[in-house]
């Protein structure tokens, strides 16, 4: 082992003095000059692989980088400038270029000269704004050019969207040391919007893509508003290009300019298979089949298996994007459901539709409703020792939701910096065997704070709260109440194994729900990265969460990106174990635990 440091030691060293070479400057600058300037000045020079291998070569050099010098100089505003190419007295002799920048330029008198037709005197005076090049401001070129950029956009964004910039005049007058800049740019016309044209060879509707125009036939050319357009279409996912634009001058008709819309389709199904595995919860795997646009308005059509040892479903789900007003989005569904825990089982189905408001891509309200039809079967206390009896109920449950989502993250499956908060009610009327009506209340908070410089150490943080508003034990349909415990909850503890049980350790649940985490993620390599946990729980037989009887579990984790997210390895332990509870638990997953 020792002789193979060493040897790699060697090495290194031997490889560092080319490396060095490699990195030489093609010129050396000398003079005074502050040190922005000279750095500045160095960039703009480059490096050179090799030394020269002449005087001859040394003096091409320092030629050749004192025109990028003088570049780089007139660029930042210094135009009375000495440049002077030369070469040193060593053995090998090395390029040099001296340097006297001379008093820095200034802007003066900015001003733009209309090629043709002035725009309308708003328009004008925006594009004049837009400028912001005030007298006195040191004169480098960037900023003019930005300027000249920002005039265009300013007068395109009032309507006139053939406006373009023409060659430019900028004056160097060394009398006062000033550079007065005339930009010419040419308006055009006034543009009004006519039509919509798609052209597409999917299934899309045109008269559908027509109707998510933010504008009306005949309404002013408003560059934003033709990107609102494509950002609408490019949001339901189901196009691979999405392109809108203005039509040419020459497609004019009757003095309105259409807007031609290319929408290129995905590929029209899909399919999605995906697998879990955890020692509390078992193990399973699930499938989608989509089939997107299926009804010619960007919608998605999702049929979902699951088989998994504690819950089995065959669902159904339409989503109809932008349904009756843009960023609103219909969602109706409904299938088959089991589960199979150590809390209940039960088996049933049941129908649902949302309507879901979105504000960005991750934010959005909800508001829907529901009726399941459940036969369970679950256990119940039926004295003070909660010695447990089973009991069969039919139940036919109708509820609704309203919900809300706010993501201030950077990322959905991996987030490095920024929260989220989510809310959300359902009241909910039991019938048939069992008459209850109660509202169940959930919020969950989450923070992403990154460490140091980079995003390669953060610490992420989660609460969440519950409660049965009207709801109380036994009351509460097993499969309704809260529990806690498994991989996305209170790592550590068997799935619902937080909270009450009754004498045979069955899991009783609860009408109050507290959570929370910590983590500490750490990337230690490109693709692979390490975690701390702590996760904290309880749930409670009354409507206010229950801080007494909190269970606690610690735990590693290695995560692996994926590129869309990461591969989550958890092995956690409980801090205090009860009856049944085993010394610690595996969960692999993709995506954050949160």
């Amino acid at each position: 082992m020792g002789l193979a440091v060493a040897a790699s030691t060697a090495v290194l060293a031997g490889l560092l003095p080319s490396a060095a070479s490699a990195a030489e400057p093609k010129a050396t600058v000398e003079g005074d000059l502050d040190k922005g300037l000279r750095q500045a000045l160095q960039r703009a020079i480059g490096e050179a692989r090799t030394a020269p291998d002449s005087s001859f070569d040394a003096r091409r050099r320092a030629e050749d980088a004192a025109g990028a010098v003088i570049a780089a100089l007139r660029s930042e505003g210094y135009y009375a400038y000495s440049v002077e190419p030369d070469v040193s007295d060593t053995e090998p002799p090395q390029p040099i270029v001296r340097v006297t920048p001379g008093p820095r330029f200034h802007i003066k008198d900015a001003m733009i000269a209309w090629d043709g037709s002035a725009p309308a005197p708003r328009a004008a005076s925006a594009a004049c704004a837009a400028l912001d090049l005030a007298n006195g401001t040191p004169g480098r070129a960037a900023d003019v050019i930005a300027a000249e950029g920002r005039a265009v956009a300013a007068t395109q964004k009032l309507g006139y969207a053939d406006a373009e910039a023409r060659p430019r005049r900028v004056v160097v007058d060394h009398a006062d040391e000033s550079v007065q800049p005339t930009f010419h740019i040419a308006a055009s016309d006034l543009v009004h919007l006519g039509a919509v044209q798609v052209v597409t060879d999917g299934r899309t509707n045109p008269a559908w893509v027509r109707g998510l125009a933010p504008w009306k036939s005949g309404a002013v050319y408003d560059p934003d508003k033709v990107a609102e357009l494509e950002r609408r279409l490019s949001d339901v996912g189901v196009y691979d290009q999405v392109t809108v634009s203005l039509a040419t001058r020459d497609k004019t008709v009757d003095g309105l300019r259409p807007v031609v819309v290319s929408l290129a389709d995905r590929p029209p199904r899909t399919l999605e298979l995906g697998a879990g595995f955890s020692t509390s919860e078992g193990s399973g795997v699930d499938a989608k089949w989509i089939h997107y646009n299926r009804f010619h308005r960007a919608d998605t059509l999702t049929f979902t298996a699951k088989l998994y040892d504690i819950q089995q479903k065959l669902d159904a789900e339409v989503d109809l994007p932008h349904w009756r007003r843009p960023g609103q989005t219909l969602k109706l569904g409904g299938g088959f459901f089991g589960d199979s825990t150590k809390a209940y089982d039960d088996i049933g189905g049941g129908l649902r539709f949302d309507v879901e408001r979105r504000f960005t891509r991750t934010s959005y309200i909800t508001v829907g409703a529901a009726v399941d039809y459940a036969d369970t079967h679950e256990k119940t206390a039926v004295n003070a020792q909660a010695v447990p009896v089973g009991q069969n109920l039919k139940l036919l449950i109708p509820s609704g939701l309203v919900a809300f989502a706010l993501d201030k993250s950077n990322d959905p499956l991996n987030p490095t910096r920024g929260w989220r908060l989510e809310a959300r009610a359902e009241p909910t009327l039991i019938t048939i065997d069992r008459t209850l009506t109660y509202v169940k209340l959930q919020s969950q908070a989450t923070a992403y704070l990154p460490i140091g410089g980079s995003d390669s150490t953060v610490l992420a943080g989660r609460i969440k709260v519950g409660s049965m508003v009207g709801g109380r034990l036994p009351d509460v349909p097993a499969d309704r109440r809260f529990f806690a415990g498994g991989g996305g909850s209170v790592r550590g503890y068997a799935y619902q194994a937080v909270g009450p049980r009754l004498s045979d350790n069955t899991p009783q649940g609860g009408v109050s729900l507290f959570e929370a985490s910590g983590e500490i993620r750490q990337r230690v390599a490109d693709h692979w990265g390490v975690v701390g946990f702590v996760d904290a729980g309880s749930v409670g037989a009354n409507i206010a969460p229950d801080f007494r009887d909190v269970s606690v579990g610690v735990g590693v984790g290695v995560r692996y990106d994926l590129g869309f997210g990461p591969l989550r390895l958890d092995v956690a332990t409980p801090l205090r174990r009860k009856k049944g509870d085993s010394l610690f638990q595996i969960y692999i997953s993709i995506g954050q635990s949160f």
